[in-house]
């Protein structure tokens, strides 16, 4: 009998650090975004088998790494018996099918791979049609060079194949044209649902109920932190990207208002300019919600980095100058003096915690525990109170 159970592919992991007056690119170390890269295959059924890290002026215009590092990489293919290579940034379709001709293995780019665990988690309907949109328009560009081993379907003169005869259309032309259809099928569709979600965000708003919206890095807590401030039972999973489709909940806060609390797809280095255009629908839920609550991972190594990756993606959507409260949550999982977990937040007194000195926005609680939670609703009451004035103003000077 033969298994049928699933082979994890085993993955090789590229990086190429660039340096611009010194300073790293992104403020990202490589092998720091090397272990989130992990972290993502891992989340898409993978297993790591090793990582090599080349530092550059620039990737190479044909291989991403230079040469003698690409003959590194072919010779460790039989000593770490990788079955694909991963790199942690987008490749140009001439760098993927370069590679894919030397290193004779399936190549992923950093955003291929996130776009396939999108394609996993997307549950709803909305949510699969702006994965494959996503898809679509990363893969439309990679098709040149895919069929070039095929002739003609059809061909002119008396050779041709009994149907097939005449001009013909080549493999790559027939896939192109497939792909664009597909393409403004997919933008119609979300079209609609865009006209939908802005029906019901009309409603929402003349009902005169507040929206606050969950951001943050992805897999810093969001879920967990909804769940724990609304008592809704909402999906909680360890992963990156565990949440992609919106869930919207209803929160009670100290001065009795009540709000809508909707948790959004987390934010990640590097993210996809695909998945940016694709979930415009989703993304319009931050534009028209009151407040923003961001949440940080303040355990993680890189807490500060990924709270300033979330502050550009959302002054890239034109949203720096929102209202936002910020929750640096997993305070629990913070060490104490005698180098356990910390019993409570007054252990938290005495340490020197320089994200929340950066953030003055910032309430600490822990999600898991329940801690700072009343403390986070009351900073939330008061900006939504303080939304709330900034309002009256313009709507007498409409009424005069």
């Amino acid at each position: 009998m033969h298994s049928t159970a699933r082979v994890r592919e085993r993955a090789l992991l590229v990086a190429v650090e660039t340096r611009r007056n010194g300073a790293r690119r992104s403020g990202w170390d490589s092998e720091r975004s090397l272990d989130e890269l992990a972290q993502l295959v891992r989340t898409a059924g993978g297993t790591v088998t090793g990582r090599a890290v080349q530092r550059l002026d620039s990737p190479h215009p044909a291989h991403y790494v230079g040469a003698g590092k690409l003959a590194e990489i072919v010779a460790q293919r039989e000593s770490s018996g990788y079955t694909m290579v991963v790199f942690d940034d987008e490749l140009s379709p001439t760098q993927q099918r370069n590679l894919e001709r030397k290193l004779d293995v399936k190549v992923l780019d950093r955003t291929a791979l996130i776009l396939d665990i999108f394609a996993m988690r997307a549950r709803t309907r909305e949510g699969r049609l702006q994965v494959e949109l996503a898809q679509d328009e990363y893969l439309l560009p990679r098709l040149a060079g895919q069929w070039s081993h095929l002739e003609r379907l059809g061909g002119s003169g008396a050779q041709g194949a009994i149907g097939v005869r005449g001009p013909g259309e080549t493999q790559l032309e027939t896939d192109r044209r497939l792909a664009r259809n597909r393409i403004a099928k997919l933008k119609r569709e979300i079209e609609d649902v865009r006209k939908q979600r802005s029906l019901y965000r009309r409603r929402r708003a003349r009902s005169g109920v507040a929206v606050v919206a969950l951001v943050g890095y992805t897999n810093a807590g969001k879920s967990t932190l909804m769940r724990a401030l609304t008592n809704a039972d909402v999906l909680v999973e360890d992963q990156l990207f565990a949440t992609l489709d919106p869930v919207t909940r209803r929160i009670r806060l100290p001065s009795g208002r009540e709000a809508l609390l909707t948790d959004t797809v987390g934010f990640i280095q590097k993210l996809p300019t695909q998945l940016v255009a694709a979930f415009q629908a989703t993304l319009e839920e931050l534009a028209e919600a009151d407040l923003l609550l961001h949440v940080v991972d303040i355990t993680h190594a890189d807490a500060a980095q990924q709270g300033q990756t979330v502050d550009d993606t959302l002054a890239q959507l034109g949203l720096s100058d929102r209202p936002a409260v910020t929750a640096l949550n997993k305070v629990d999982q913070l060490t104490g003096p005698d180098g356990g977990p910390i019993a409570s937040l007054d252990e938290l007194a005495d340490y020197d915690l320089s994200l929340a000195r950066h953030r003055p926005d910032a309430v600490l609680c822990s999600a898991e525990r329940g801690w700072g939670l009343d403390e986070l609703r009351a900073r939330i009451d008061a900006a939504l109170e303080r939304v709330v004035e900034d309002r009256r103003p313009a709507a007498a000077s409409q009424q005069t």
